[in-house]
C-alpha cells in the first residue's frame, strides 16, 4: 500500500494541448509503479486526477489554468424540467454492472461512437488496443453499466469508478443514432443516483473547460464544484468562481 505522502510525481515535456487548438501542455503523472489502492486513488481525485488507463495524472501547464477539475455534490443536486423529461424518456432501460472486462459488443459500440462523435479527438482511430488500455486497469475498482432497452440491445456503457468519495465518470459511449433519448445526460443522471445508492457524495466528471464546447454539457447539472486554487468551491453559474467570490 502507498501513502499519498510517498508518491512519486513526474511531468511530461511539453506536448500539444488535446482541448484547447495552439496550445501547448504538460501532464502531470503519479508514478505507474505506485501501488494503488482506493484510499491514494481516492485522495488523488480530490486533488484533480483522473484515470487513463493504469495512468492517474492532471494537467499542470505552466501558463493555462483553463482546465478546471469539476464534480456534482449528489445530494445538492437538483434535476432541471430537461433533465427530468430525460429520466422519463429511458425509463424503460435496463442497467446492468458487468465487470470490466473486454467485451467485443462493448468494443463495437465504443468503435461507432469514436468514429461518429469524436473523429476529431485523440481517440481516433479507435482500435481494441487502444480501448483497453484507456478504459481498464489492473488495480481500480471499475464497474461498466450497460444501458439496454426491452429488445436487449446495448444503447449505452458508463465506465466507472467506484471511490471512496464517490464515483468517477471515466467514460461513456453510446448509440448515437438515439439522439431522443439524450443518452450522455441520462448516464451522468444515473451515477448521480447509484453515488446516492452508495452513500457516496460526489460524481467526478473530469475536467471543464470554458473554451472547449464538447465540455460545456457539464455545467448543466447543478450545483457544480469546481477545484479552484485546491480548494473545492460549489457554483451554480456557468462562470468558475474566482477568489473573490
Amino acid at each position: 500500500m502507498t501513502d499519498l505522502a510517498a508518491v512519486k510525481f513526474f511531468i511530461t515535456p511539453l506536448h500539444k494541448c488535446s482541448y484547447l487548438p495552439r496550445q501547448d501542455a504538460i501532464t502531470l503523472f503519479a508514478d505507474p509503479k505506485a501501488e494503488v489502492n482506493q484510499n491514494l486513488y481516492s485522495d488523488l481525485s480530490e486533488l484533480g486526477f483522473r484515470r487513463s488507463g493504469n495512468y492517474l495524472y492532471r494537467p499542470h501547464c505552466r501558463q493555462c489554468a483553463a482546465c478546471i477539475p469539476v464534480r456534482i455534490p449528489c445530494e445538492a443536486f437538483i434535476p432541471s424540467r430537461k433533465q427530468k423529461r430525460v429520466i422519463k424518456k429511458n425509463a424503460d432501460l435496463k442497467i446492468t454492472a458487468v465487470d470490466p472486462i473486454y467485451s467485443e459488443e462493448h468494443y463495437q459500440l465504443y468503435q461507432s461512437y469514436i468514429e461518429q462523435k469524436h473523429s476529431d479527438g485523440d481517440m481516433y482511430p479507435p482500435s481494441p488496443e487502444q480501448y483497453a488500455s484507456f478504459l481498464l486497469s489492473d488495480w481500480g475498482n471499475t464497474v461498466f453499466f450497460e444501458f439496454r432497452d426491452n429488445n436487449k440491445q446495448l444503447l449505452a456503457v458508463s465506465v466507472c469508478d467506484i471511490l471512496e468519495n464517490g464515483i468517477s465518470a471515466v467514460y461513456t459511449f453510446y448509440d448515437i443514432n438515439q439522439p431522443k433519448r439524450s443518452l450522455g445526460v441520462m448516464a451522468v443522471l444515473w451515477q448521480i443516483e447509484e453515488a446516492k445508492n452508495k452513500s457516496l457524495p460526489s460524481v467526478y466528471l473530469g475536467y471543464w473547460i470554458k473554451e472547449c464546447q464538447k465540455m460545456s454539457y457539464k455545467t448543466d447539472y447543478r450545483p457544480l464544484e469546481m477545484l479552484i486554487d485546491d480548494h473545492w468551491v460549489q457554483t451554480n453559474t456557468q462562470t468558475p468562481p474566482t477568489e473573490d467570490t
